[in-house]
């Protein structure tokens, strides 16, 4: 294992420390290098930086910073402590300062200190002492100087006035002012501050001069010209108590600006201009101005180096530069300004190189009038090249042969003319003479005639002389005057044959009288467009009834459009219609107006007919209803003609509105309607609008309250025969119809169960007579065995009717005959028999013998007692019966009473039912 290792370690962990104290970063090369030695090397170079004890060192807790075993370290143990001791006790550690390191002003002036502190273990200051050129007294342990303010308690004590004021506070601003300030305050200034724990004194330069110094001048290295250029002027003076002004010799808008830091303390101005070549090699200065005396403290003065383009100038001879042809002419360039220097001379005319002409001087011999013209010369340097001003050189000469100018030619009849005569002459000419067709026009000596309104006779060949000082010219080329005009005396020709009727073909053609220049196009105007052709004649295929007048234009460079041409199309009558009165609706019993118009007819001579439903009604323009009733109503047509042809106005739906009228009701099916079925009662009716709202109403006049138009009746019974009527009503009134009878008919299968119901009663009838006839045997047979019973004593009978309902077999067994719950309608007989003695013997008291004695030994006492039972009344058709019949069965039923004890007789009913 390498024994360096826990060493190196350390030093790690120590340099981690000391980096962290501002004013141990710079210990020594050789701790920062502590990985190549070993840790008493790296801890030898702190007695070299002064870091020694001074008190007791506070405890450590050294494994915190990661150092080696105790055995390893032991030896590095009081180095390390001195350090410790040293980082716990220096103030350096805990005070930190931000201002200017020197201050500049002047006698009289004041100094503003900008000053920031910060105490890192965020103690507040408790006093303050500024000196003046203080120094340590190792003796005293103290600082010794001249103290310019002083301040035990900066929390407590308000600001003091007085030539030096603190105007920071106890947490982090130490600004100081001083006002005035002094010749014998140069040197340096100590600001001794104090907090609870530290103190610590802070030096601070003053740089005070008898007078202001002057301001600093900034320029740009390179100044051109006609770009911008920034200026600085700047002074190491700023104070809020004493104001300042920096002035510039340039009469230019600046900005002045006023720093007040912990950085900077300045005041500066600055200058934005374009420079001119003009201001190269004068002097630019900057002064500083007193702005309350209103004096010149200090200035500054540069020279300016504008660097330019040649500026030129041009010296001629003779000096008007004006000759005449054949002289000569001396011209000399001259630089009046260039930086940097100019390298060679060039000439231009008209703006064009003179080739070979490279020498400041230009001479020209012999002149002539080519040679006129605007004369220049041209020099370059670095910065670039430039030309001097124009001089014109003016050859004077006589006009050369002049030509005439015609604005314009050709020009169209009436316009106007201008003719200028051009003779190039040096002085211009100042007379001319004017000629026409050769022949002087007298009266025209100047440049230019006017013509104001050109015609025909002024075409023709114009010439023209002119002259100057120097002499005349001469007559030089002819211009010839073209006059122009458009097309003459334009008309319209119609070739077809009168008259002209709608839907036929027309030809026209437009013709003229002369032109120049000659026809080349024609324009065609109808129905309101224009159509270009190429031809004279136009073709208008199935003309138009409404077609309105043509016209035609000839054309060459102008048009002339001839007067228009009415086709006089006759057409039959256009635009039919049927005005209605009253416009709204038309209610029956109303007097209503059908009047037929019609927009334009050609020719106007007509004929009205009118026609309903297609049919043919009568003759005229109007169609009047005194009283209009709906049988009125229809489609009607209305016709005109006229000897082209006739036309129809569009049909006209003639409505008349009327209430609910001819109402009836129709039965569905219509044959016959069937008990079981379904019927269909419909009320139709006749109204317009139509029917809104229906009722229904049956033989009694009982509204039925259905409102639909058709009474469903599903399935229809016997007791919907009757007779049923309904009401229809909209919004004009109300109709009722007449009743109508439905009559309900009997189904197949009641038919079948009546037929059947019939046989069974003659079948019961039948049944019963058999019966009936061993009844009355059995019956006799018995009265004569009750007779021989009851012979020796005295008898006496009552009758007792008794009505008693029909019982059923299963409710009465004794009883002899049938019952059918279902059939209503049966025909009852019943037999009741008493059994006698052949001699009934009389009782005592009773009527004598004679009326006994008339009684028949052989009579038969059986009483017969028979109901028939009449039909239902609802058994035919459909009519129900008001008071319910008695369906009983009534029987009587006779008892005899003799002397003596009476033997017990049989006295059982026997009855047989037939059911029709």
């Amino acid at each position: 294992m390498d024994s360096r290792r826990p060493a190196l370690r350390f030093c790690k962990a120590l340099n981690r420390l000391l980096l962290s104290r501002p004013r141990v970063q710079s210990l020594c090369a050789q701790c920062r290098l502590f990985p190549a030695f070993h840790a008493p090397s790296c801890l030898s170079c702190l007695p070299s930086a002064g870091l020694g004890p001074t008190s007791r060192a506070p405890e450590t807790t050294w494994s915190s910073v990661g150092l080696p075993p105790r055995h390893s370290t032991m030896h590095l143990l009081g180095p390390l402590l001195l350090l410790l001791e040293y980082l716990a006790f220096s103030d350096s550690a805990q005070w930190t300062f931000e201002h200017p390191k020197i201050l500049y002003a002047w006698d009289g002036a004041c100094v503003w200190i900008p000053c920031h502190y910060r105490i890192l273990n965020m103690h507040l200051l408790d006093n303050l002492t500024v000196y003046h050129n203080y120094k340590y007294d190792n003796s005293t342990k103290s600082y010794q100087g001249t103290i310019l303010y002083t301040n035990l308690k900066i929390g407590d004590v308000p600001r003091r006035p007085g030539r030096v004021q603190f105007l920071g506070n106890n947490r982090y601003n130490c600004t100081l002012l001083i006002n005035p300030v002094k010749v014998n305050d140069s040197g340096q200034l100590g600001l001794r501050m104090m907090s609870r724990e530290s103190k610590w004194m802070e030096p601070i330069g003053l740089n005070i001069s008898e007078t202001a110094p002057p301001p600093h001048i900034e320029l740009p290295p390179d100044i051109r010209e006609l770009r911008d250029v920034t200026v600085t002027c700047s002074l190491n003076f700023a104070c809020f108590e004493y104001q300042v002004h920096l002035q510039w010799s340039l009469e230019e808008p600046a900005v002045t600006s006023t720093s007040l830091s912990t950085k900077t303390v300045s005041t500066q101005s600055t200058l934005t201009f374009q420079p001119q070549w003009t201001h190269h090699g004068k002097n630019l200065t900057c002064q500083l101005w007193d702005p309350t005396q209103q004096q010149l403290l200090s200035e500054e003065t540069v020279w300016l180096d504008v660097k330019h383009a040649p500026k030129l100038k041009i010296q001629v001879s003779p000096r008007e530069a004006t000759v005449t042809e054949g002289e000569s002419v001396t011209m000399t360039c001259q630089v009046v300004s260039s930086n940097p220097r100019h390298q060679n001379v060039s000439w231009l005319r008209d703006g064009a190189l003179l080739v070979g002409e490279e020498t400041p001087t230009l001479t020209l011999p012999e002149v002539t009038r080519k040679m006129s013209g605007q004369y220049q010369c041209k020099a370059h340097n670095d910065v670039g090249s430039e030309k001097s001003e124009a001089v014109d050189l003016q050859v004077h000469h006589a006009p050369e042969p002049s030509r005439v100018q015609i604005f314009s030619s050709p020009t169209k009849e009436g316009n106007k003319v201008e003719l200028t005569c051009i003779s190039l002459a040096n002085p211009p000419p100042t007379n001319y003479t004017w000629y026409y067709n050769g022949l002087e026009m007298p009266g025209k000596t100047d440049r230019t005639f006017q013509i104001p309104e050109v015609l025909l006779s002024h075409a023709g060949a114009y010439s023209c002389l002119a002259e100057n000082n120097l002499g005349p010219g001469q007559v030089g080329q002819e211009a010839d005057l073209e006059v122009q005009y458009p097309p003459k005396e334009v008309t319209t020709v119609i070739r077809n044959p009168t008259p002209i009727r709608e839907g036929d073909s027309v030809i026209l053609s437009c013709t003229y009288n002369s032109s120049n220049p000659r026809v080349t196009r024609y324009k065609w105007d109808h129905l309101g467009f224009q159509d270009q052709l190429s031809s004279a004649v136009l073709t208008i295929q199935k003309v138009a009834w409404d077609t309105g007048p043509v016209k035609c234009a000839a054309c060459n460079r102008w048009c002339l459009w001839s007067p228009p041409v009415n086709l006089d199309v006759q057409y039959a009558p256009k635009d039919v219609s049927v005005q209605v009165t009253p416009r709204n609706e038309i209610r029956s019993g109303l007097s209503v107006f059908l009047q037929c118009d019609f927009l334009s007819s050609r020719p106007t001579d007509v004929h009205f007919f009118w026609k309903k439903n297609g049919i043919f009604l009568e003759e005229g323009k109007k169609l009047s209803f005194d009283a209009i009733s709906p049988e009125d109503a229809g489609v009607y047509h209305c016709l005109v003609n006229n000897s082209i042809g006739q036309t129809s106005s569009k049909a006209w739906d003639l409505q008349v509105l009327y209430a609910p009228r001819s109402l009836h009701v129709s039965i569905s099916p219509k044959d016959r309607v069937v008990e079981g079925k379904k019927a269909v009662l419909t009320c139709e009716s006749d109204a317009n609008p139509p029917t809104s709202h229906y009722a229904w109403f049956d033989w009694n006049n009982q509204d039925l309250r259905h409102y639909d138009q058709t009474l469903r009746l599903d399935p229809v019974t016997l007791q919907h025969s009757g007779a049923y009527w309904c009401q229809g009503t909209n919004r004009l009134g109300r109709g009722q119809s007449p009743p109508t009878t439905l009559t309900v008919y009997y189904s197949s299968a009641t038919i079948i169960r009546r037929v059947a119901l019939g046989v069974g009663f003659c079948l019961a009838i039948f049944l019963l007579a058999i019966w009936g006839v061993k009844l009355q045997r059995s019956w006799k047979r018995i009265q004569r065995q009750q007779g021989l019973q009851e012979s020796s004593s005295g008898q006496s009978f009552f009758v007792r009717n008794v009505k008693a309902r029909r019982i059923p077999q299963a409710e009465a067994p004794h009883s002899l005959g049938c019952y059918n719950p279902v059939m209503e309608d049966a025909v009852s007989y019943a037999a009741l028999r008493f059994p006698l003695g052949e001699i009934d013997a009389p009782r005592p008291g009773d009527a004598g013998p004679s009326e006994m004695r008339g009684l028949s030994p052989n009579r038969d006492d059986t009483v017969t007692y028979s109901v028939v039972q009449k039909r239902h009344a609802d058994d035919y058709e459909n009519v129900t019966p008001e008071v319910l019949e008695d369906e009983g069965i009534h029987y009587s039923e006779m008892v005899h009473f003799g002397f003596g004890e009476r033997p017990l007789a049989q006295e059982g009913v026997e009855y047989v039912t037939l059911k029709q």
